[in-house]
């Protein structure tokens, strides 16, 4: 009886991702910046993740607004859809649209591998053969230019069989302080070992945006933590007195949704033989063979209740979605709920904030704000899709890119000096 217990209590620790709680730093050894890369400028790449576009207005954020109001600000970054987390870091990683690198969805189902692939799964996140296109990390570490990680989505993962030189597996145990001064000592190592591309992830403002919401206080103040630690991470680096260029961005913004607004999927023997792979947001269903498909989609098409029934082949152009879908990963039916709606289960709450809508709705889209002797001063642009990011980054750090991609250099080469 003993080992039973003992048993269910490691099955739970590795279900609820308490063994990843590893807070040490991984290093490749051996790994060197050549001489010509010595002499590149460095990049300091930084998403909070879910901050919409007006926050910094909104609520007030200081040093956000000062930093890019002295270099580059947008009026908004539109992310790619579906607007959520894991599709729209890849995205700003790689400079491909989600139905092009693989990630096409935080819950989705392959067919080649009979296997899904979740946020929450450790070993399908942490396994590189799921990532397609070229993350800019491995681009740097290609092409001998030393790259960091303080988390992003994929960095976790031998993409080609290769991560960032230094990187941590994503946990939210290390405090802000110790995490800015990481980045200092990183950018203080001897010139042939330090990193000129550092990715940053902060994870406060979505988190307090799905459980309260985006229009109350505890977003005001997650959005103020995060612009403090901004304000003092380019206060420390400025003493350094390296070329170091910032950019800001998020991967989608946030929308309020009525709690008592849940649509549930109808319980009929039609959609059985599909496999679901379920979003609040956007649902992916999977069937066996045309017939059922067919039948699926008549049967939710004839009961549309505040979502949108679309087949793969059908789905709106402008999305890049699933007539574009590379690997065959996206269900042959998606469902996309209405913004003030979500999917949900029977007698099951839902919170108040959530995010994977229409990329066109404006409480989805992003920010980008960027600062330092790269860019060009007191700066404003339109607002640009992310997949242009990429092209922008590796310009800066002066790489050569090596296989297609969406993201084009001169949606941004302009805000270049």
């Amino acid at each position: 009886m003993k080992r039973i217990i003992l048993m269910a209590v490691v099955l739970l620790v590795i279900h609820t991702g308490s063994y990843a709680q590893d807070t040490t730093q991984q290093v490749t050894e051996g790994r060197r910046n050549s001489a010509t890369q010595q002499s590149r400028p460095y990049v300091i790449l930084i998403s909070i993740d879910g901050f919409r576009y007006d926050y910094a207005d909104k609520y007030h954020a200081q040093h956000l607004l000062r930093l890019s109001g002295a270099g580059v600000r947008a009026t908004a970054m539109q992310p790619s859809f579906p607007t959520l987390t894991f599709p729209n870091h890849y995205t700003l990683a790689t400079g491909m649209y989600p139905s092009h690198h693989g990630l096409v969805d935080n819950h989705f189902y392959d067919r080649k591998r009979d296997a899904v692939y979740k946020v929450g799964n450790r070993e399908a996140v942490e396994d590189g053969t799921w990532y397609g296109g070229v993350p800019l990390w491995v681009l740097a570490e290609k092409q001998k230019m030393i790259s960091a990680s303080y988390f992003w989505v994929g960095s976790e993962s031998a993409i080609q069989n290769i991560r960032p030189t230094y990187y941590f597996r994503y946990q939210e145990k290390t405090g802000i302080d110790q995490r800015i001064q990481q980045v200092v000592n990183w950018l203080s190592m001897p010139e042939e070992q330090r990193p000129h591309l550092i990715t940053f992830y902060f994870p406060e403002v979505d988190h307090m945006g799905h459980r309260y919401g985006p229009e109350t206080d505890s977003v005001r103040k997650a959005v103020q933590f995060v612009d403090a630690a901004i304000g003092k991470m380019t206060e420390a680096v400025s003493k350094l007195n390296l070329p170091v260029n910032f950019i800001v961005v998020s991967d989608h913004g946030m929308q309020q949704v009525s709690t008592s607004n849940i649509i549930t999927l109808p319980d009929t023997p039609v959609l059985k033989p599909l496999k679901v792979a379920f979003g609040h947001e956007k649902v992916l269903l999977y069937g066996n063979n045309e017939a059922e498909i067919k039948a699926a989609y008549d049967f939710l098409k004839q009961h549309e209740d505040h979502y949108t029934a679309y087949l793969k082949k059908e789905a709106p152009e402008r999305w890049h979605y699933g007539q574009e879908d590379v690997y065959d990963r996206i269900g042959d039916i998606i469902l996309l709920a209405e913004p003030d709606y979500a999917f949900g289960m029977s007698g099951k709450s839902i919170p108040p904030g959530h995010h994977g809508f229409d990329n066109n709705l404006a409480n989805m889209h992003a920010i980008f704000m960027a600062w330092g002797p790269a860019f060009k001063s007191n700066t404003r642009i339109g607002t640009f899709e992310n997949i242009h990011v990429y092209p922008l980054v590796a310009r800066i750090l002066g790489l050569d890119i090596t296989q297609p991609i969406d993201g084009k250099l001169e949606v941004l080469e302009g805000i270049l000096k």
